[in-house]
This record gives C-alpha cells, structure tokens and sequence, in this order.
C-alpha cells in the first residue's frame, strides 16, 4: 500500500457528550461513504448570503470516469440528490432531486452540470422563510439547525449501493430577499425519522477514496490500472474548503457548533 500524499486525519467531534461524528480528512476535503467526495461547506458552518452552495468531487479524485456511462459499466453513479433539513424545524428542502423544476425551484441532475469538470458546484437559492439574519428569533423561526443530506445512488464493481452523508450546518448568516427564494412549502417534503431512515445500515460499505485506501474501480477502458477519470484536474482545495460529517443524524445546536469549531481548531493546531 502506497504512503498518501496527504496525512489522513480521522477527526471525532463530540456533540454534547451525547452523539461523536467521525470524519475522514485528507488535503482539506471529506471523504464520504461513496464516490462524491465533499470540498464545502464545513460543518457547524454559519451559512446565508443569496444561495446555499455545495461543492463535489464526483470522480473521487479522478479514480472513476465522468459520465455518460454504458449501461454495463461495473461502477458508476446512477445519481446523487441533496436535501436540507432539520428536526429542530421540521423542514425538509429539495435542493436537488435530478429533475429541475420550473425558474430552478429545486436542481436538476448535477452530474450533467458543469460538463468536463469533476467538481460540481450545486448553488441553489434559499426558500423565503429563510430570510432574516441572526439565530431563530422565535420558536415558530425555520432558521436555525439544519442538515445538508447527500444521498448517492452507485454502482461499484457490480455491486449497488444508497448512502446518507450528512453535512451539520446552521442558518443564521444574513440571508435577503432576492427575488428568486421559491415557497418553503413548495420544496418542503414530510421528514422521515432517523430509524426510518437508517443510515448506519445504508452506509455499511464504509468511508471509500481516501488517500491509502486499495480499492481499484472497475470500469470500461480502465483495463485495471490506475486511470483518471475524464476532465480538467480538480481545483486545489481552499482554506473555506474542509470538513464533512459522519453519517450520524443529529440535532445541530449554537453550543455544538462551538464544541465541534473547538475541536477543529485543536487538532489543526496539533
């Protein structure tokens, strides 16, 4: 097995004593139970501005070919689709579920934006009961705690996977009417209970792609050797580039944010 370039840090974060997420990070980016491997947001990050922005590697650093794909093709991704939600709120937001809706109410396929590159960069407009600025103001407030969920659907070597990656982050930067924020209740979608959703046993396949892991994708014209996928090299990662989380569902809250900014700073100090 090779030494990777980049140092691999398994970083836990303690959320009121109660919940530990593990993350998987290596160059500043996360690495995810998937191909998709997560360049923003960091989580606990205080978010707002005119959009909520997503930043993906979909090629695991060049390890699998963009599409199009043969329908034979032993690894591919079939699709992946982010929502935003919070059990604080009750919300549930469609950012993506790989069909635009009209004026881009929720996004299309990512996989076929961006052609040629193999980060894809999901800015989606914040839905008006959004707007404000500062933490929830009331309890009827649907700012506050959310969760970006990244849900890929692939194949890898034959085999079928649907995982749950959640990325922690809250709502509580300015965010202004623009003019574009669509209905909240027209993205909104009932919000399933974490034991419905079970992402501990849908993301079983583990963490995958991080500098060191030995997997080798099979796929047309790789001939098992060591392949980029197609498209201009990925970007270097920034410094607003960072950490992603677990598959943990959990409640975010101003006191975990802090606890979890405090570990990151401590171990980037070490």
């Amino acid at each position: 097995m090779k030494n990777p370039s980049h140092p691999v840090v398994f970083l836990p974060i303690l959320l009121s004593g109660a919940v530990a997420l593990d993350f998987t990070i290596a160059g500043g980016q996360i690495f995810t139970p998937g191909f998709a491997v997560l360049d923003a947001p960091q989580p606990g990050t205080p978010l707002g501005g005119d959009t909520i922005e997503v930043a993906l590697d979909v090629t695991a650093n060049g390890k699998l070919q963009l599409p199009p794909y043969s329908d034979d093709s032993p690894s591919r991704i079939n699709n992946i689709t982010i929502f935003l939600y919070s059990y604080d709120t009750g919300r549930n937001f469609t950012i993506t579920n790989g069909t635009a809706s009209t004026n881009d109410v929720s996004l299309g396929d990512i996989m076929q934006s961006e052609p040629g590159s193999t980060v894809k960069h999901v800015k989606w407009n914040w839905p008006d009961c959004l707007i404000g600025d500062g933490k929830p103001d009331s309890a009827d407030s649907d700012r506050g705690a959310y969760n970006i969920s990244i849900r890929q659907n692939f194949r890898l070597n034959g085999e079928d996977h649907y995982t749950i990656f959640d990325v922690p982050i809250s709502v509580t930067n300015k965010i202004e009417f623009t003019g574009n924020n669509p209905p909240c209740d027209s993205v909104n979608n009932p919000l399933l209970t974490p034991e419905d959703i079970d992402a501990e046993s849908a993301n079983s396949v583990g963490v995958l792609f991080a500098p060191g892991d030995a997997t080798v994708v099979q796929q047309p014209d790789s001939a098992g050797d060591d392949k980029n996928g197609i498209g201009p090299d990925k970007p270097e990662a920034n410094p607003g580039d960072g950490l992603g989380s677990g598959s943990s569902v959990v409640r975010w809250t101003p006191v975990t944010s802090w606890v979890a900014l405090l570990s990151v700073f401590y171990f980037l100090i070490l």
